[in-house]
């Protein structure tokens, strides 16, 4: 075959011969019968005879695309009369497309170049097909059993997504709705190649008509559907990642499904996992907002999403995994906060506040807590900018040695608005402020950078502690212990810090009784020692650099030693615990001002008598709390620092009610520091032996704790003691026997039993 009539090969258009419609016998619509049987039953073979002579004639080795392309123009020109895509100008009378649309439908049921060749076609004549009713063809196939059925018809829906990109004349939007509810249903095909091609298609479209199906896509029961809409859902977002509009509309499908699904369950208990799990969608936020290049574009819209929603949890959690990203844009975040917070009205009275239906009063406790979540999600990196006007204002002027409570109040009087630091300070200290918003500020005011914090907090704990403030002095510990967990050994040497332990010590000569505000207080203030004693530890060298520093506090050394003059935490607390010590009194004279108007180079202290036992056992639930709180990588240190001393002074110690804790101390390190105590567990046995024969009731439980902890600890450890285990069945036994307890009884007899048990 040399060529066809009526058709230039070089530039697809008509040569002036007769074209092969007429030679068929003209117009479609006209032809009898029996010729449109005849072209029904010829055209497949036609078109397929026809794309191998096209490859014939262009050498054989032209790509396929290339030879559908001079395909597709042939066909045009030869059924359209036309050398052009189709358009409804084109294409004015549609009647001969209709007679030829179910012959070019039946090509698609092939998986070859002739099929490609008409997906074009039938693409076109959808795009100009007012009624839709071709594309309704189209659908079917795509629910078809046969996947090659399927794979072309989505061939059709993305080449007519291409033309409709490319034409002034976009689709309707009910054609636009159509098509993405049946690309989103592809999503759930068995076959991988369709579910890819339909994922990159609905990126595409309009994130209006497919966000909220495809939110609930990702909750599907299925995983073969949850990870093709969860993959979906990614590239729609990044083809969006400067639309700050489509992270709104995330959010708001996301709450939608949030609260449909508790609305679904109301108060039903259900198991644990069963709950609508957010991060199940949020945790593919970082995979979008690696893509942004410009997050100074959704602050602001998201900002405002919240503080319209301030209890909708979604919008925190969203926050959540963007905060190191927020952290770039800073200024314009911490301003944008900073000014809501400035326009919220201060509290006057809890008792009296305007705010009367429980409604009204939920709404002002989450509009008040929302900027406040909005900066505990910023990285600690925000914090340690001092140079961050936002964040620290006139704060930075503080007097960090000689600043007293009253001048700290005529500070925050003038300039408390002025910075979020000082809004935090402000709000965790307010009388009248709700007790969340209280706690939560309190938090965060221990992200402050210490260089601004710990001169705030010596000046209002030394004035909260004069009028005994329980509430304030809660709030300045809280405060403190968080700043010490974070910070660590970056903020253990900090001048301010040693001053603010005297104020600890004396809080923990109060008298309290066990569960009042007082006690509370001095829990505090326990965590407090113990946190700074894990912070001393954090590097090798930060114990040694504490004990070289020494304070000069005259009055203090003839009744506590040289030891506890050293700046180091842990040797202050051990010396308090071993040393049987005249009791050292503040002055009841105590006020912010005068307190440290000396900068604690003279405290001011009167001897009166010995130290209560609850001193010293403040100090020993201190070295307990620092066994629970330690790193790993500080256990060796801690154990190499209170273990020989513990064990050395126990053995001599007159004071039985001490002995006792220290015992109880050293279970404790056992519990918790694991193989540490590996050098030191033989005296241990040895010494719990010895309590057990001679101690008091008191010693002799903590003994039995000590030695079960000792038993129950890795096999090494056992293996090194096991020496010293018959000597302690006797101790056992001898208890079992003799004593009165009888609760020290049956916990010998069951310790007796562990011992005396075959491996």
């Amino acid at each position: 075959m040399v060529g066809m009539p009526g058709f230039d090969w070089k530039h697809g258009v008509d040569s002036g011969e007769e074209p092969l419609s007429k030679r068929f016998g003209g117009k479609f619509s006209i032809w009898p019968e029996t010729g449109k049987v005849f072209w029904q039953i010829t055209f497949p073979q036609w078109v397929g005879s026809f794309l191998d002579v096209t490859v014939h004639l262009r050498g054989g080795s032209q790509r396929l695309g290339d030879v559908v392309d001079v395909a597709v123009s042939i066909l045009r020109a030869t059924i359209f009369k036309t050398n052009c895509s189709l358009t409804a100008r084109s294409l004015m009378d549609t009647q001969q497309m209709e007679t030829v649309f179910p012959l070019l439908l039946s090509l698609l049921d092939e998986r070859d170049g002739a099929a490609r060749a008409v997906v074009v076609l039938i693409a076109e004549y959808c795009s100009i097909n007012a009624d839709g009713q071709c594309l309704q063809e189209v659908f079917r196939r795509l629910t078809a059993k046969k996947i090659v059925q399927r794979r072309n018809a989505i061939d059709v829906i993305s080449e007519l997504m291409h033309i409709s990109s490319e034409s002034k004349n976009s689709m309707s939007l009910s054609i636009q709705q159509d098509i993405a509810k049946k690309l989103l249903d592809c999503l759930a095909d068995d076959e991988p190649v369709i579910c890819v091609q339909a994922s990159k298609l609905v990126a595409t479209c309009d994130p209006l008509l497919i966000l909220s199906e495809l939110v609930r896509l990702v909750y599907n029961p299925y995983e073969r559907v949850r990870k093709s809409a969860s993959d979906t859902l990614v590239e729609v977002l990044k083809c969006h990642n400067q639309n700050p509009e489509v992270i709104v509309m995330l959010i708001d499908n996301l709450s939608k499904l949030c609260q449909s699904s508790e609305h679904a369950n109301p108060g039903r208990g259900e198991v644990e996992g069963s709950k609508f799990d957010s991060d199940q969608l949020l945790k593919l936020i970082p995979h979008w907002s690696k893509s942004v290049q410009d997050w100074s574009v959704f602050i602001e819209p998201i900002l405002n999403k919240m503080f319209t929603e301030p209890s909708n949890a979604v919008i925190v959690r969203f926050l959540s995994y963007i905060s190191e990203d927020l952290a770039e844009a800073r200024d314009l975040l911490l301003g944008r906060v900073l000014l809501y917070m400035q326009g919220q009205n201060e509290i006057k009275d809890t008792h009296n506040n305007k705010w009367d239906e429980s409604i009204e009063l939920k709404n002002s406790l989450f509009g008040r807590l929302c900027p406040l979540l909005i900066i505990r999600l910023l990285p600690l990196k925000v914090f340690n900018d001092l140079s961050s006007t936002a964040m620290y204002g006139q704060l930075l002027n503080v007097d960090a040695l000689h600043v007293s409570a009253k001048e700290l109040k005529e500070d925050f009087n003038e300039h408390g608005s002025c910075s979020i630091a000082a809004m935090l300070v402000t709000r965790a200290f307010h009388k009248f402020e709700y007790e969340d918003v209280r706690k939560l500020a309190a938090e965060l005011c221990g992200r402050i950078h210490p260089q601004v914090l710990y001169p705030i907090i010596r000046s209002l704990l030394a004035a909260a502690t004069s009028s005994r403030d329980i509430l304030k002095m809660k709030a300045c510990l809280f405060a403190l212990c968080t700043s010490l967990v974070l910070r660590g050994s970056d903020s253990v040497h900090h001048p301010v810090l040693f001053e603010i332990r005297k104020i600890l010590d004396m809080i923990l000569l109060w008298p309290s009784v066990n569960g009042d505000e007082v006690s509370k207080a001095q829990h505090g203030c326990i965590d407090c020692l113990a946190l700074m004693v894990c912070a001393e530890l954090q590097t090798p060298d930060s114990f040694e650099e504490c004990s070289k520093k020494r304070i000069s506090i005259s009055k203090y050394k003839n009744s506590t030693g040289e030891g506890a003059s050293k700046n180091s935490v842990l040797s202050y607390v051990i010396q308090n615990l071993t040393n049987v010590r005249k009791e050292s009194i503040l002055s009841d004279d105590l006020d912010g001002h005068s307190f440290f108007s000396n900068s604690f180079s003279d405290v001011v202290v009167e001897s009166r008598a010995v130290v209560p036992f609850s001193f010293h056992l403040c100090m020993a639930n201190v070295l307990i709390s620092a066994c629970q709180k330690i790193s790993s990588s500080g256990k060796d240190l801690l154990a190499e620092r209170i273990l020989p001393v513990l064990i050395r002074t126990a053995e001599v110690m007159q004071d039985s009610e001490v002995r006792a804790a220290s015992i109880q101390v050293l279970f404790s390190a056992v519990y918790h520091l694991k193989s540490a105590v590996l050098p030191y567990s033989c005296d241990l046995l040895k010494l719990s032996v010895k309590a057990l024969k001679k101690g008091s009731p008191e010693e002799k439980m903590a003994s039995v704790k000590l030695m079960a902890s000792l038993l129950a600890s890795e096999d090494v450890l056992v293996t090194n003691i096991s020496g010293g285990l018959l000597e302690a069945r006797s101790a056992l036994s001898n208890i079992c026997l003799t004593d009165p307890s009888m609760e020290l009884r049956q916990v010998c007899k069951e310790l007796l039993i562990c011992i005396t048990s075959p491996i």
